[in-house]
């Protein structure tokens, strides 16, 4: 069977796991017999770039400029002084982050092998976070520094386009006009553009595909795609060319400019399950250019979006399991950039990309782009469906690590795949992005850690009431501490998004949100963060309708390219830009756990109000109790072993009390309950019916069934001491 679709993701995304939109078509492709292959593009340019072969090529270009007198700084000069060093490293350097090479940690970590330049001075800042850092880890993180320097020298004097996990975002942010990314794609190649385009020209002379699609998530893919496009126009006319993904789904949506289709001859909208289908049917002669599905084609020299598809989007449980055959598994590259335990989640280790619900839950909030399918269709995968897919992606690639890729993953269905792992017994481990909601109480977040759950990640932007009203959020901050407190002590890590810079926001309030931030950071309730400024986009309800949020466009023109971010004027706020970098540097120092004590006019340059906020806000929101008994309708789960049952009786002021005692083993110790006989003898044939291989009982099933083996009162013994023990140790109530 011939390869109908070649599938490209071009640089660059992340350095450590494939960015997962080819392997979700793929997977789409394969239930329609459809043969696709997969190339990413960025982590091959990089391994091209990252090596002998490719610093050679690198310092030769260097040597050639200096020669025609190009001017270079002092540290691109001691760069190039320590070539021989950085030659000799470089191929060892990757297989060590590659995971192939792990003894090289050793050497690294003497910190007399690697060559030095400027990125290592923060090192002296970071001495005292290594204490906690094993060998492997400080070694990724100098390896990682290592990289760094050598990407500085390829910005200075090779490619001033060049980032890790982008490339030109520049000239994909906000690009209104295509007029200045249509003029660079008609300059000459560049250093990474040679490199790049040697390697396409490989993959689509091997997959001789009739059609390559281009999956654009970010900024920074846009160049890349294009300068793609352009090659396989000028050197396989005959091959189609498509794109799809992130960017073009919130900042295409008006395309009009009609160069852009010299490089495309599809641009597709939202999921691209079906658009892709009908263009493949198209091409096969079996479908008129008119009935395609959120295409953009060019006719009769005009843009032209047709959606006449009569073709339905696929369910989730059509999409097939995401296949990530053709890519290079083993080949990803794992660094650790900041010595925060959250960030290198995103760019330390392989992880297998699913998704547990399409579109959001809540889809409410006033700064997300609901208006778009991608949030505003809501559709939850079955949670068998959901563990069946995870088993094949582990048989399929080796890897047994999943990141759940959701706008917000609805709590219901964590805790049905949470109890469908345990079920298979299933060794996995996971993590995702959820809302900091009432429903994850204390027993709902030890049962997803029981399951796998390591982190999760959630947004409590700005940490003001007013305004999470205003943003529409449906949280408060004292419900998001709460919840951040449970995650804690289940020990799952917890990630806040936070914002600032929402329209009408007071120097005030964002002086009190950062209060209340450090007060979660030194409760030991948050483990990271990150400080956003808020953007405004056009498919957000405050970018639709700007007025009723108390701000004003800036321009009402739409752009003929890209339309997503809008500038905005907000009369009633503070100037929030001064702010960003004392957030940032209080968080930095927060997240390692330091300088609670410093006042905060401590981290900024000009004169701030004093907070509100009683500085033992959070500590008072925790204390307050927001439990309401518990529903007979909650579902009572036990996690736990089967109990070592012994009978005995006890003697007390001469009467003889028949007793029994269960003995459990959990995973790091043992420990026994003592319970009256008929109580133990209805343990014993409860705890295995409510284990987590069977149907979960309601509570008030539980409570029938005690009272109907004849015991007495349920409340004061479901409170007791032995049951209080049991719930420690794995009865949950959900």
């Amino acid at each position: 069977m011939s390869t109908k679709v070649l599938l490209i993701t071009p640089p660059f995304t992340q350095l450590n796991t494939p960015y997962p939109a080819t392997a979700y078509l793929k997977g789409f492709l394969n239930t329609k017999g459809i043969a696709a292959a997969q190339a990413d593009l960025g982590i091959d340019v990089i391994l091209k770039l990252f090596s002998k072969e490719g610093l050679t090529l690198l310092f030769n270009r260097i040597e050639q400029q200096t020669t025609n007198h190009k001017p270079q700084t002092e540290n691109a000069q001691r760069i190039t002084a320590l070539k021989n060093e950085y030659l000799k490293t470089i191929d060892a350097v990757i297989l060590f982050l590659q995971g192939k090479n792990p003894t090289l940690a050793h050497l690294i970590c003497s910190e007399e092998y690697l060559p030095e330049a400027s990125r290592f001075a923060q090192l002296e800042e970071l001495d005292w976070a290594f204490g906690a850092m094993g060998t492997q880890d400080k070694a990724k993180h100098l390896a990682t520094l290592y990289l760094e320097d050598i990407s500085d020298l390829i910005v200075e004097c090779a490619d001033p386009h060049f980032g890790f996990s982008r490339y030109a975002e520049r000239l994909g942010r906000s690009a209104n006009s295509f007029d200045e990314l249509y003029e660079t794609l008609q300059q000459p190649y560049t250093f990474i553009d040679e490199i790049m385009l040697e390697l396409l020209h490989e993959y689509v002379f091997e997959a001789d595909a009739q059609l390559i699609g281009f999956s654009v998530p970010f900024p920074g893919n846009l160049y890349a795609a294009f300068r793609s496009a352009q090659y396989i126009k000028k050197h396989f006319p005959g091959i189609k060319t498509a794109m799809g993904g992130g960017f073009p789904n919130t900042e295409l949506r008006s395309l009009s400019d009609a160069r852009v289709m010299e490089f495309f001859d599809y641009i597709m909208l939202d999921d691209g399950e079906a658009p892709v289908e009908c263009i493949i049917e198209q091409l096969d002669g079996k479908r008129e250019l008119s009935q395609l599905k959120r295409t953009f084609i060019l006719k009769d020299g005009e843009v032209k979006y047709i959606d006449n598809s009569g073709c339905r989007d696929y369910k989730q449980s059509e999409v097939g399991t995401p296949d990530y055959t053709g890519l290079p598994l083993d080949k990803y590259i794992s660094v650790i950039e900041v010595v925060n335990p959250m960030h290198r989640m995103w760019s330390d280790g392989r992880w297998n990309k699913l998704t547990m619900a399409h579109g959001c839950y809540w889809g409410k909030c006033t700064f997300c782009d609901i208006s778009l399918d991608y949030i505003r269709v809501y559709e939850p995968v079955a949670a068998k469906l959901l563990v069946d897919r995870m088993e094949e992606l582990i048989a399929q690639t080796g890897q047994n690590g999943f990141h759940f890729v959701d706008e917000a993953a609805p709590p219901a269905l964590m805790r049905e795949v949470a109890l469908e792992i345990l079920r298979r017994n299933l060794s996995v481990s996971w993590w995702t992005n959820i809302r900091f909601e009432k429903s994850f109480t204390a027993d709902l977040c030890r049962l997803l850690k029981l399951s796998g759950c390591i982190a999760v990640s959630g947004g409590l932007e700005v940490a003001s009431d007013r305004l999470l009203e205003l943003i529409q959020k449906g949280v408060t901050v004292a419900q998001v501490a709460r919840v951040t407190r449970n995650f804690t002590e289940a020990g799952v890590m917890v990630h806040a998004y936070l914002m600032y810079g929402f329209p009408t926001q007071t120097a005030q309030e964002t002086i009190d949100s950062l209060e209340m931030v450090r007060q979660m950071f030194e409760l030991g309730i948050l483990q990271s963060g990150f400080w956003h400024q808020f953007a405004m986009t056009a498919h957000s309800p405050v970018g639709i309708e700007p007025a009723k949020f108390g701000v004003v466009k800036d321009s009402d023109i739409v752009g003929t390219f890209a339309n997503n971010d809008i500038m905005f004027s907000d009369n009633t706020g503070a100037n929030h830009d001064k702010f960003s970098f004392g957030l940032k540097k209080s968080l930095f120092n927060f997240m390692h756990g330091i300088c609670f004590d410093y006042p905060l006019q401590d981290w900024f340059e000009f004169k701030i109000p004093r907070t509100k906020v009683p500085h033992d806000y959070i500590h008072n929101a925790l204390l307050a109790d927001e439990t309401f008994g518990i529903k007979p309708t909650a579902k009572v789960v036990w996690t736990g072993t089967t109990p070592i049952v012994e009978f005995f009786t006890k003697s007390k002021k001469g009467r003889t009390f028949p007793m029994a005692a269960l003995t459990f083993h959990s995973r790091r110790e043992s420990f026994s309950v003592q319970v009256t006989e008929g109580q133990g003898q209805w343990l014993q044939q409860l705890l295995p019916k409510i284990s987590v291989t069977e149907k979960p009982m309601t509570f008030g099933k539980v409570k029938e069934d005690y009272e109907n083996a004849g015991l007495e009162e349920f409340e004061p013994f479901w409170y007791s001491k032995p049951v209080n023990t049991l719930r420690e140790y794995g009865l949950l109530v959900l």
